[in-house]
């Protein structure tokens, strides 16, 4: 759950954050945030990254783990300590093969002290290894990249995780009210906050992939029909083509099954041959989308051996109707054909 702000407004505060951990039982992680982008210096490199300036429980709501020294500490709030943890992409960056850990990099202006590093996960949607996380006392990290003038203690993020999944909604309602209550927002007046389930975004980028899905299944097979009947058509001329030597072969002992087999195993060695084109084809792009672009690419083998299948499949099906024509052929009627 992901209590925001308003673009243009700085309602939400770390106080809202507090009332919510003290006032709700039922909230079992609280962890305000607030992002921007600069530069991050170490030495002589440097790299342009996203930071995120986060509360311990930021991490444990999104089920993110610390590749190496640790995490947040809730203490360092008091001692006015400034903690920074890196992403994958901006460690290696900035120290290569070097531990960074305890290494002092700059966020902007402002020192801060590496104690840790991010784990990556695999195939996430956002790429999380180009971002650094903050922490400094009344996480003021922001004031890092000297652009953010927004009131102390704002924040534009409060992030929320239950124990229990059917507590959501009624948690929902609870912070709604209780925000309401604390902005003095009288009945009949807008929010200035927004408060999100983030189960009912889930739900709903699930559907959205559910119906691209159909759509790119519904346009493979329109293609499988298509290069299909191809494939039938091209067996279909080869057949008559091939008419005196599919006699020849009748004449001297082959049976029909042995001709309905020949040209079944040539259907589906032209079919196979294009799958096997199209599969090297889509894994070529796929790579370059992954190393070129934002979205995050995955190589199933399973799938793969699938589209082979579907494939040979396609061969089979469509080549049917040809093979059976040549092994109905009459072998005198095929040996005077000129």
């Amino acid at each position: 759950m992901l209590a925001s702000r308003p673009a243009s407004r700085f309602a939400l505060s770390e106080d809202d954050a507090v009332a919510i951990r003290e006032e709700i039982p039922e909230v079992q992680y609280v962890a305000a945030s607030l992002r921007g982008g600069t530069q991050v210096v170490f030495a002589e490199s440097n790299w342009s990254t996203q930071w995120q300036g986060v509360q311990p429980d930021f991490f444990d709501i999104n089920g993110w783990t610390i590749a190496s020294g640790e995490g947040f500490d809730a203490g360092d709030d008091s001692g006015g300590g400034k903690s920074v943890i890196l992403g994958e992409t901006v460690r290696r960056e900035l120290f290569g093969d070097e531990d960074p850990v305890g290494q002092s990099v700059r966020i902007g202006r402002v020192p801060f002290t590496v104690v840790g590093t991010l784990k990556p996960k695999a195939r996430v949607v956002s790429d999380r290894t180009r971002t650094t996380w903050c922490w400094c006392a009344g996480n003021r990290a922001p004031a890092a990249d000297g652009r953010y003038r927004g009131p102390a203690g704002a924040v534009r993020d409060i992030a929320l995780g239950v124990a229990r999944a059917e507590d959501v909604t009624y948690v929902q309602g609870e912070v709604e009210a209780l925000l309401r209550q604390r902005h003095k927002i009288q009945p009949g007046e807008d929010d200035d906050f927004s408060v999100r389930n983030i189960a009912e975004v889930v739900a709903t980028r699930t559907q959205t992939t559910r119906l691209m899905s159909l759509l790119l299944g519904a346009v493979a097979t329109i293609s499988l029909i298509v290069g299909g009947i191809g494939i039938m058509n091209i067996m279909l001329v080869s057949v008559t083509e091939r008419i005196r030597e599919i006699g020849l072969r009748m004449a001297v002992g082959a049976g029909p099954r042995d001709i309905q087999r020949q040209f079944l195993a040539e259907a589906m060695l032209i079919s196979l041959i294009g799958g096997a084109i199209g599969i090297a084809l889509g894994m070529a792009g796929a790579l370059l989308v992954g190393k070129f672009g934002a979205l995050p690419v995955a190589l199933n083998g399973q799938v793969i051996a699938m589209a082979a299948g579907f494939s040979i499949a396609t061969g089979l099906f469509f080549g049917y109707y040809p093979a059976r024509k040549a092994s109905q052929l009459d072998p005198i009627d095929a040996l005077r054909q000129q």
